[in-house]
């Protein structure tokens, strides 16, 4: 029994937390592996792409309420009953999923809108220039700053708290009477969520990618940029794609992230480092390296801060319990973890596991 215990403890405060946490990592490193794949630079803005589609999503997640109460007022026999059978899932209305993921559209098309209008006027110059990859570095660092002003600017620096629905699929309470343990295993709406929305948006990506004629001509651009010119491919419309792509990425990330932890600006700022190392770690320039770079952070950061007291006591003889946590690092150094692990495989592995792209 004591085993069992051990187990749901582990699973609790480790496995699905690091699961949910590495599947939005993935999603993250995704976009920064598409950019350097396809447009030959390391976009240190993606952190803030985040961060604004993700404020677009919060603000308009609020505005659903006051649209569903002006068609309740307005149109209370002929639309009302059409817009509650579309918002009955969704916590607007009482059901049990976030409102955001009905807000999410709109956040990836402005998201959209504000990345190709980015790189019109500002990538796409360099481009022409034929500017090196370590100026576009140092451009995307300075677009990093100005999302960043605009998106405290418009939201403010402080948390915004927008998941609403039910907070549990199982909660521990639940979890302790229907399997008579002690230790309660809580699996959060959140959680879930990122889960299924990950592994859906992870096989359209690839179906797109391996399926379709555009992403063959993304894959062919990004393996010889001259041959695939030289094959009728059209290079502004791969960077349109692109840029649209890493836009759902970026918001879905984003959104995912807020609804599970919660939405400050900063965060995302700082989330850019486990980030590039997932991107890195895996192979940059892989998109499959990008989802297991994602898990292997994830689950490096969450194991090294986690405090493992609970666990070892339900494992070892009564005399041998620890007195202390058992916790390598305080959770406020979870970030080091990534940059740790980041040096290492730059020292001894530099193109990741999955032989990413060098230069």
């Amino acid at each position: 029994m004591d085993v069992l215990n051990a187990l749901v403890a582990f699973a609790n405060f480790v496995l699905v937390p690091a699961t949910a946490y590495g599947a939005q990592l993935a999603l993250g490193a995704l976009g920064v592996t598409l950019i350097y794949g396809i447009l030959r630079f390391s976009n240190f803005a993606h952190g803030d792409t985040m961060a604004f589609g993700a404020m677009v999503t919060i603000l308009v997640t609020w505005s659903i309420p006051l649209v569903f109460a002006w068609l309740q007022f307005n149109f209370p026999t002929l639309l009302f009953p059409i817009a509650d059978w579309v918002l009955s899932p969704f916590g607007v209305a009482g059901g049990p999923l976030p409102t955001a993921l009905l807000a999410l559209p709109v956040g990836i098309l402005v998201t959209a809108l504000l990345l190709l209008g980015t790189d019109r006027v500002i990538y796409g110059f360099y481009r022409q220039q034929r500017a090196k990859p370590v100026v576009l570095v140092i451009v995307s660092m300075g677009v990093m700053f100005m999302m960043n002003g605009l998106v405290r600017f418009v939201i403010g620096p402080d948390d915004q708290r927008f998941a609403d629905g039910a907070r549990f699929i199982v909660s521990a309470r639940e979890f302790k009477a229907m399997t008579g343990l002690r230790e309660g295993l809580a699996f959060k709406t959140s959680q879930g969520i990122t889960i299924v929305t990950a592994v859906i948006v992870v096989a359209a990506l690839f179906w797109f990618l391996n399926r379709t004629r555009t992403g063959k001509s993304m894959r062919a651009y990004s393996d010889n940029e001259d041959l695939a010119l030289l094959s009728g491919i059209n290079p502004e419309r791969v960077v349109a794609i692109t840029w649209i792509i890493v836009a759902a990425l970026a918001t879905v990330a984003g959104v995912l992230y807020g609804l599970d932890k919660s939405f400050k600006p900063f965060t995302y700022f700082q989330l850019l480092l486990p980030i590039f190392a997932s991107a890195i770690v895996g192979g940059l320039g892989s998109p499959v390296g990008a989802i297991v770079g994602g898990f292997v952070i994830a689950f490096s950061e969450v194991t090294v801060t986690y405090a493992w007291k609970k666990v070892l006591g339900y494992l070892m003889p009564e005399a041998l319990e620890p007195s202390g946590l058992v916790q390598l690092l305080s959770t406020d150094y979870k970030f080091a973890v990534s940059f740790v692990i980041l040096v290492i495989v730059l020292l001894f592995r530099p193109t990741g596991i999955f032989a990413g792209k060098t230069g």
